[in-house]
């Protein structure tokens, strides 16, 4: 065989190297710098130096490579063991799903949204589960408890990484010029709040909208005891 046959059996450059794994850090590239609006597979090839029509053998269109994503940030996800208090876990697993959405910024709103059915993408449903059936719950009412808490997450988090408050804690200036438009708004309510208003701490809205709802799902146990 010649040595000109033999090359022209070889893959192309890249794509002798192309796995699941390396197209997902290739897209988490491609969202770090642009967004996940500018993933496709073309971009994603750019990337790895291959032929965007190779990565059709690892992923399903663009659509694969964000499932891909979110499943590997998701399957990344370190859940907490189990303690047998409700609220003690369920806080624990907010705090680990919080770590993993913020771990990929940019990538977040694919954790946040996507609808997925692969073993990574339900596990932290079925830790969510398992504290609310060990606490008495039946199934049904367990997925409503389950369906409040995220969504209740996923807006925090939403706000969190992807609203980016313009004011945050550390600009002095920008707080400072917030406050003054807020309090001559004319609105009394807005304008007594202006101070709150205009600083955003993530780390304690955060806490305080986990704490909020464990109050209330911890109550409907309680009344359901």
């Amino acid at each position: 065989m010649s040595t000109s046959a033999v090359r022209r059996g070889r893959p192309p450059k890249g794509e002798s190297r192309l796995s699941r794994e390396a197209i997902v850090r290739a897209t988490l590239r491609v969202i770090a710098a642009d967004g996940v609006a500018a993933v496709s597979m073309r971009a994603v090839g750019r990337v790895l130096g291959a032929d965007a029509k190779s990565l059709y053998n690892h992923v399903d269109g663009k659509e694969g490579l964000l499932d891909a994503v979110a499943e590997h940030l998701l399957g990344a996800m370190a859940l907490p063991e189990p303690t047998g208090d409700p609220r003690a876990d369920l806080r624990a697993i907010a705090h680990a799903f919080r770590e993993q959405a913020l771990a990929h910024p940019g990538a977040a709103s694919l954790v946040l949204t996507r609808q997925l059915a692969s073993f990574e993408a339900l596990a932290p449903v079925e830790a969510v589960l398992a504290v609310l059936r060990d606490a008495g719950c039946p199934a049904g009412e367990s997925v409503h408890l389950l369906r409040t808490l995220l969504a209740t997450l996923i807006g925090t988090l939403l706000r969190e990484v992807d609203a980016g408050p313009t004011y945050g804690t550390t600009d002095v200036a920008a707080l400072a010029r917030r406050r003054s438009v807020l309090a001559g708004s004319g609105l009394p309510a807005v304008s007594r709040a202006a101070a709150q208003l205009a600083r955003f701490d993530a780390d304690t809205e955060f806490e305080f909208t986990v704490e909020l709802a464990l109050d209330a799902l911890v109550a409907r146990l309680g009344d359901r005891r």
